[in-house]
């Protein structure tokens, strides 16, 4: 009898992989998909790894599938922009072993800039798109989706959504299965994308996605569902359950395979069915389809584009009942802060008192951007801190930036941030890089990278030391301060930013989270010295109240004792004290 576990999406994708013979497995750690990885290392059959960034991740996958075994890569929507040259690529190419990428998407933006749909990169580049829509399924598609990814020389995305990847089911587990590696052939017209090849690989392409529209009717993942046919929908991934909970008597045409769409399978359906929707989250990918080939339906006129579905909205927009709250729960507003500690915020009470502007990144830091901080100005996308300061050097000149830096986490550099500080070299710009060494990637879940010294599986391996990568750049001006020490930060930045060539300052402290983190002593009020100044609030601490009286509290279950609140304070007012 097979074992039976409750399992969060992300763990049953691993599990599939496992499953299904995978072999080399890489990523970049990014909400929703974080957890697929750190799952995956927990095979030992299973090489795993942390790549730099998803360009690399997807790139090391293809490679282990030209040599002949099966590879996941793993990465949040976002990511797939920048895994997107090779992604469109490899298309072409084909596959030796079978290839899977899963990209998990972020509906309603609990963790991304933006709301982008998969789906429409994916017709973009012609690769087949599976989406489970439960935790079961979620293992099983996995499996399925090698199956086609060599039987039809194809990568396939495996397309998740924050609710799959972090909601829970039972999974059945199997055993692993027993896949030979594909012997390796030299194939320069297959895997060398020089025009010449690929124009005939086009062709190929074009096949391919032919085929799969035809057999994709007889697919095990696409399945209708009659009940009562006055009403249909067309559905999948966690939207399915929506309509299953809202509806439960309507008839489904449930697509495990949401691109390439099978024709013949919709046509027929639709054929059965008096009224049918389109009920999909985000993009109207399948919609605008269905309506391309005549068939008459319903979806995006009343269900958004915007956001997270549910059944509730599915009971407003259809069966028009009122599913307003009476009496809406007063919950009061509990926005993202800074950790108690966090070496982020010390940095930005020292560059808010010199009202310094600071284009963000994509990280914790980011979080400096609202009050009381109130920092960064901008944030685009891994990398982009540098980039933008360096724009707005070349626009305005040297004065304009002159209270400006960028701001970037020690991860976020690695990523995407080297190149981007390259080109601040190269093109002479003279701007000011502040990277915030946390020692971790600590937005995701506190997550190993190249300069930490260990692998996704716990290794010792080499650290990258970013002082001397910037130093082999050609900066002369690099500096490494305590992201506490606020008298040198202080100093160091009034300096550079007045340097009239590129500098770097490294502030080094590690994130307060990071397991085996020993914090000696805690900060104490001494209200008899306190002139109810204040300056030791502005940072936004959460483990510092201010009372009735003027004088402060702070709680010690939350401190970490970091000493920002007793460095800001004139009048030692605040002391250290043992833990």
């Amino acid at each position: 009898m097979s074992e039976k576990k409750i399992m969060l999406g992300n763990e049953a994708i691993a599990r599939g992989a496992y499953e299904a013979g995978v072999k080399v497995s890489a990523a970049y750690p990014g909400t929703p998909s974080t957890e697929i990885s750190e799952n995956v290392a927990k095979y030992e059959e299973i090489y795993a790894e942390w790549s730099p960034n998803e360009k690399v991740a997807t790139e090391v996958a293809i490679g282990a599938s030209m040599s002949g075994v099966r590879s996941l890569v793993s990465m949040k929507h976002v990511g797939v922009n920048v895994a997107s040259d090779p992604l469109y690529t490899v298309a072409y190419i084909g596959v030796n072993g079978g290839m899977v990428m899963v990209a998990a998407d972020d509906p309603g933006m609990y963790s991304s800039q933006n709301e982008q749909d998969t789906r429409c990169v994916a017709r973009a580049a012609q690769v087949p798109v599976i989406e489970p829509s439960d935790s079961s399924e979620a293992k099983e598609f996995v499996k399925f989706a090698y199956e086609i990814s060599e039987k039809y020389d194809t990568p396939v995305i495996v397309r998740t959504t924050t609710r799959l990847a972090h909601s829970q089911g039972i999974v059945e587990l199997n055993d692993r299965a027993n896949i030979e590696d594909k012997p390796y052939e030299k194939n320069i017209q297959k895997n060398v994308m020089m025009p010449a090849n690929a124009i005939k690989r086009h062709v190929i392409v074009e096949k391919r996605m032919n085929d799969l529209i035809e057999d994709g009717c007889t697919f095990p993942i696409n399945r209708a569902e009659y009940n009562d046919t006055s009403v249909g929908f067309i559905t999948s991934g966690i939207p399915y359950q929506y309509v299953k909970e809202a509806m439960p008597n309507a008839s489904v045409l449930k697509l495990g395979m949401v691109h390439p769409l099978p024709k013949k399978l919709i046509q027929e359906f639709a054929s059965k069915v008096d009224k049918l929707y389109i009920f999909e989250e985000l993009e109207p990918v399948i919609e605008e389809q269905v309506k391309s080939w005549g068939i008459e339906c319903t979806g995006k006129e009343i269900f958004t584009v915007q956001g997270e579905y549910s059944a509730t909205m599915l009971k407003k927009a259809v069966l028009k009942e009122d599913t307003t709250v009476k009496t809406p729960a007063q919950v009061p507003a509990r926005p993202p802060i800074l950790c108690p500690g966090c070496p982020h915020r010390s940095v930005y009470s020292v560059l808010n008192k010199l009202k310094i502007h600071a284009a963000g990144d994509i990280g914790c830091y980011t979080l400096g951007a609202v009050p009381p901080l109130s920092v960064v100005d901008t944030s685009v996308c891994m990398g982009s801190s540098i980039s933008t300061l360096h724009g707005m050097e070349k626009a305005k000149g040297k004065d304009y930036i002159k209270n400006w830096v960028a701001v970037i986490g020690d991860s976020t550099f690695l990523h995407t941030g080297i190149n981007s500080l390259m080109n601040m070299v190269y093109n002479k710009g003279t701007g000011t890089v502040m990277i915030l060494d946390n020692s971790t990637t600590a937005m995701t879940g506190h997550q190993n990278h190249a300069a930490t010294g260990k692998t996704l599986k716990g290794e010792i391996t080499y650290a990258i030391d970013i002082y001397n990568l910037c130093k082999a750049m050609g900066i002369e001006h690099v500096y490494e301060v305590n992201a506490f020490d606020l008298k040198g930060l202080e100093e160091t930045v009034k300096r550079e930013t007045n340097r009239e060539e590129v500098s770097v300052i490294i502030t080094k402290s590690p994130c307060v989270l990071l397991k085996g983190n020993v914090f000696k002593t805690k900060c104490k009020p001494l209200p008899e010295k306190c002139k109810k100044c204040g300056a030791c609030l502005k940072p936004g601490c959460p483990a510092l109240t201010k009372n009735e009286d003027g004088t402060i509290s702070i709680d010690e279950t939350m401190c970490n004792g970091c000493g920002l609140c007793k460095g800001l304070c004139k009048f030692e007012a605040i002391e250290e004290v043992e833990a």
